[in-house]
C-alpha cells in the first residue's frame, strides 16, 4: 500500500539544498580548458583562467584575467585586475592592477594603475582625476572676506606686468 512519507517536502515548503550558501564574494570561473566568444555581462565578480573573445561587461564588478587566462577583449568594468594576457581596450571605473606576471597591449582608461616590476605593458594609458572639491577658506582683508565665491578668481600671467 502507499503511504505519504512525512519527512517530504510539499510544493509550499521552500526546498534547501545541502550545498553552502552562495556568498556575494564568491566569484564566477571561466576555467582553463573553456574559450568563449563574443559578450561576456554580468553582475557579478569574474575570474578568467581560459579564453575569451570579443568583449566584457561588468557593472560595477572586479574582473581578474588569471595566470592562464587569454582575453583579446574590449573590458568595462569596476576594478580589472590583470596576471595573465591581454590584448585589447580597458575601462576601469576605478582602477587597473597588472601583476609582474602580465602580458598587456591595449589602451587603459582608469582612475589609477599599479603595475608589479617585471610585467610586460605596452599600452596608452589615460589617468582620469576624480573631480576635486572646491576647498574655500575665509581671509579677512579689511572688512571684506576673500572666500564671497561671486568675485572672480585674479589670473596672473607670467611677464604679462613687465614695464619696459
Amino acid at each position: 500500500m502507499l503511504g505519504k512519507d512525512k519527512s517530504s517536502k510539499t510544493i509550499d515548503e521552500p526546498i534547501m539544498s545541502p550545498a553552502r550558501p552562495v556568498s556575494s564574494e564568491e566569484k564566477t570561473v571561466i576555467g582553463r580548458e573553456i574559450s568563449i566568444e563574443g559578450t561576456v555581462r554580468g553582475k557579478e565578480d569574474l575570474l578568467i583562467e581560459g579564453s575569451v573573445k570579443g568583449s566584457i561587461e561588468l557593472e560595477g564588478r572586479h574582473l581578474t584575467v588569471g595566470n592562464h587566462g587569454l582575453v583579446e577583449a574590449d573590458i568595462q568594468a569596476e576594478n580589472v585586475t590583470i596576471k595573465g594576457r591581454v590584448v585589447g581596450n580597458v575601462n576601469a571605473f576605478a582602477k587597473v592592477a597588472i601583476t609582474k606576471d602580465a602580458d598587456f597591449q591595449g589602451e587603459i582608461k582608469s582612475q589609477s594603475i599599479s603595475v608589479e616590476d617585471g610585467a610586460y605593458l605596452k599600452a596608452v594609458i589615460e589617468l582620469e582625476k576624480e573631480p576635486q572639491k572646491k576647498n574655500i577658506r575665509a581671509v579677512k582683508l579689511g572688512d571684506k572676506s576673500a572666500s564671497d565665491a561671486s568675485q572672480e578668481p585674479a589670473i596672473l600671467t607670467a611677464g604679462a606686468d613687465k614695464v619696459m
